[in-house]
């Protein structure tokens, strides 16, 4: 018998308030049961947990998760989510186009945006 991972879990300073940018970024709400002030916020349909903890993120994550947009391109969907609050971190795309883009949630949280499907199998 095996496991399944049934949440990836977030530790966070206001847990209501990143999981409302994150709800925004997937385009998913939030648990009905959620309020501000809420020590959990959960985005039911993605699987992502949000817990309030007192301590503060010092280092860089040591697992992130990497977005490949569906309905626009990745410099489309990099300055919808820059609009949301995300920070630029790194720019990795390259002159032919391909690459990445490392962004951070309110809270500093590393997360990449790739290219959509489109684009990659445009570039062949």
């Amino acid at each position: 018998m095996t496991s399944a991972i049934r949440h990836v879990t977030i530790a966070c300073s206001d847990a209501y308030a990143l999981g409302s940018f994150w709800s925004e970024v997937l385009g998913q709400p939030l648990h009905e049961d959620d309020k501000p002030g809420d020590e959990e916020a959960l985005i039911e349909g993605a699987g992502v947990l949000f817990v309030t903890v007192p301590e503060t993120k010092t280092q860089r994550n040591r697992i992130h998760v990497d977005l490949q947009p569906q309905d626009r391109t990745r410099d489309e969907e990099v300055e919808r989510l820059l609009g949301l609050g995300a920070t630029l971190f790194d720019d990795r795309r390259t002159p032919d186009g391909k690459g990445w883009v490392v962004l951070r949630d309110p809270e500093g949280n590393e997360f990449c945006v790739e290219r959509s499907a489109r684009e990659r199998d445009s570039a062949g």
